[in-house]
């Protein structure tokens, strides 16, 4: 639940900075808020979720 926050967060600041940019309109950035609202209730929702828990991990365990 944390790191899921914590991604939600991190993209949201990404998408807000880059709307005040210029990078990206509004348009395009509410179809993508909208694609990712729509895929996270279908089947493959379990897939991505597993497969950001696993780049989670392995960042976890590089040690420096």
């Amino acid at each position: 639940m944390a790191i899921s926050l914590s991604v939600v967060l991190l993209l949201g600041i990404i998408l807000v900075v880059l709307l005040r940019g210029g990078s990206i309109k509004a348009g395009p950035a509410i179809v993508a808020v909208l694609f990712g609202f729509f895929l996270a209730s279908t089947g493959m929702a379990d897939d991505i979720q597993r497969f950001l828990d696993s780049i989670a991990d392995t960042i976890n365990s590089i040690q420096f």
